[in-house]
């Protein structure tokens, strides 16, 4: 996640808790002050202008990148939370960063008139040398070194387990710097296990999605058989269709020549009954011609 802000600050260690709480989520601000206070941040490379760190949040290791630049804050880190402007780890690393700056700046100050003080010599003793005398400091680098060998005797095992996939032997008491570290490659192995269970339910869903795809394809298969089938038919039916229109035609024009034909029979008949009358007429006639001559005949056959 990467954000810039406007920042009116020269430099990086000017950057106070109250002028960031003021511009951060109260949330963000709450939750990277309780980082600092675990003691989660670790500051890689700083300056007034740049600042190089990690924080071990709660879900793995994050990398930040802080600059000022251009009366600009600009903040890239590697984690993927939507808090604006600003996420919680980088603002847990500005909060470190001011910490951190502000004894070594007054250091700087105080020193600074005045030459650099001398180491104090030890007291002779009877022969003349002087014997050293342990320091907390001293004390303080033995009982680091030796809870760093305790965490790299600690973190071979664990590789091998990481890499065999088994549980992580028991972590060794440590105090200090190291032991986030521990608590940071546990919470990564939980992340590991919790990814490696989401990745095996995520493999049989998708057996079960491909298998369900595999049914849908058969289904596809025999509803585009069906469509073919059902396409045959259509045209089976379309060219008896066609078949039936042209006999319809043909019909058609049967009906309007029995039309026509009808209409001449009309009109022969109506000539043909013209033609009886006329010749019922000429009957007529010819039984009154008939009449007149038998009686024409009758009295010249008499005398």
């Amino acid at each position: 996640m990467r954000n810039k802000i406007p920042c009116s600050a020269e430099r990086l260690s000017l950057l106070d808790p109250p002028m960031i709480q003021a511009v951060v989520d109260r949330n963000a601000f709450h939750i990277g002050s309780q980082y600092l206070s675990e003691n989660r941040v670790r500051i890689v490379e700083a300056d007034d202008a740049q600042i190089s760190s990690a924080v071990i949040g709660n879900s793995g290791l994050y990398e930040q990148t802080i600059r000022l630049k251009e009366g600009h804050l600009i903040s890239k880190c590697s984690c993927s939370l939507p808090e604006e402007p600003m996420c919680r780890h980088c603002i847990a690393v500005l909060l470190e960063y001011h910490r951190w700056a502000q004894p070594r700046n007054g250091q700087q100050k105080k020193t600074k008139p005045s030459a650099a003080p001398q180491p104090a010599q030890a007291p002779p003793t009877n022969n003349g040398a002087s014997t050293p005398t342990p320091t907390a400091a001293a004390t303080t680098t033995d009982f680091k070194l030796g809870e760093v060998m305790a965490f790299i005797e600690w973190l071979q095992p664990t590789i091998k387990a990481l890499e065999r996939g088994q549980p992580l032997p028991d972590s060794p008491k440590l105090g200090g710097e190291l032991a986030p570290w521990t608590l940071a490659i546990r919470n990564l192995e939980e992340r590991r296990r919790e990814s490696e269970d989401v990745r095996i339910n995520l493999e049989s869903d998708m057996r079960d999605r491909e298998a369900y795809v595999g049914r849908l394809t058969q289904q596809l298969q025999a509803s585009m058989e069906e469509i073919k089938a059902t396409q045959a038919s259509a045209q089976s039916l379309q060219q008896e269709l066609t078949a039936c229109k042209e006999m319809l035609a043909k019909v058609s024009e049967v009906a309007s020549e029995v039309g026509s034909y009808d209409s001449q029979l009309k009109s022969l008949a109506g000539e043909v009954l013209s033609k009886g009358s006329q010749l019922d007429k000429l009957a007529n006639s010819f039984r009154e011609v008939s009449t007149a001559l038998k009686a024409l005949t009758k009295p010249s056959g008499t005398s």
